[in-house]
C-alpha cells in the first residue's frame, strides 16, 4: 500500500491543505486601481499566465473579501509583480484598507489602473471574465498593456510566498 493510499477525507480539513497548498511557492501581485477617487488594492499569490491570445492573466481571491467588491468596479485594474524587497508592502497591502498604499510609490494611468512604481512587471487589465470556485473566485484579466522594463528595479528577484511567509530565490 503507498502513503497516497493511507490517506483519508480527514487530511482535507482546511488547516491541512493550507499546509499542504503553501509548499508550492508562487510570486506575489499587487492588484490595485483608482476607485471613486480612493486607492483601492490587495495582495494575490495566486497570479498566473493564462493565454498569449487573446492575452490575459488571472488571480483568485477569497470570496470573503471585502476589497474585491469595490476593485472590482474599475474600468482598468493594475497588476503588479512584486520584487524580493516589497514584503513590508505586501502586508501593508493585507491591512487596514485607508493605510495600503502609505509611503508607496504609484502611478495611475488613464483608465485609472494602478501600478506600483517598483514593479518587476506591470500590466494594465480590465477583467474579463470571472468564475466561481468554491469559496473563491478565479478572476480572469484582459491585458491592455505591460511594462517588463529593463532598469535595475526590473532586475530584481520576485518576491515569493511559500509556507505562509516570504522568501527569495537562491541565485
Amino acid at each position: 500500500m503507498t502513503s497516497l493510499q493511507m490517506l483519508t477525507n480527514q487530511d482535507l480539513d482546511p488547516d491541512r491543505l493550507r499546509q499542504a497548498f503553501g509548499v508550492f511557492p508562487s510570486g506575489v501581485v499587487a492588484v490595485a486601481a483608482e476607485v471613486d477617487g480612493v486607492r483601492t488594492g490587495l495582495a494575490a499569490s495566486s497570479f498566473t499566465s493564462v493565454s498569449l491570445d487573446p492575452p490575459l492573466v488571472s488571480f483568485s481571491i477569497a470570496n470573503s473579501s471585502k476589497t474585491w467588491p469595490d476593485l472590482r468596479r474599475a474600468d482598468h485594474l493594475g497588476v503588479t509583480v512584486l520584487a524580493d524587497h516589497h514584503g513590508d508592502v505586501c502586508r501593508q497591502l493585507a491591512g487596514p484598507v485607508a493605510q495600503r498604499f502609505d509611503g508607496v510609490a504609484t502611478s495611475v494611468t488613464e483608465h485609472g489602473a494602478l501600478l506600483l512604481d517598483e514593479g518587476l512587471a506591470r500590466f494594465d487589465c480590465s477583467v474579463h471574465r470571472e468564475v466561481e470556485a468554491g469559496d473563491h473566485t478565479i478572476v480572469l484579466l484582459l491585458l491592455h498593456a505591460v511594462d517588463a522594463g529593463a532598469d535595475a528595479a526590473h532586475s530584481a528577484p520576485p518576491l515569493v510566498f511559500h509556507r505562509s511567509g516570504f522568501g527569495r530565490l537562491a541565485g
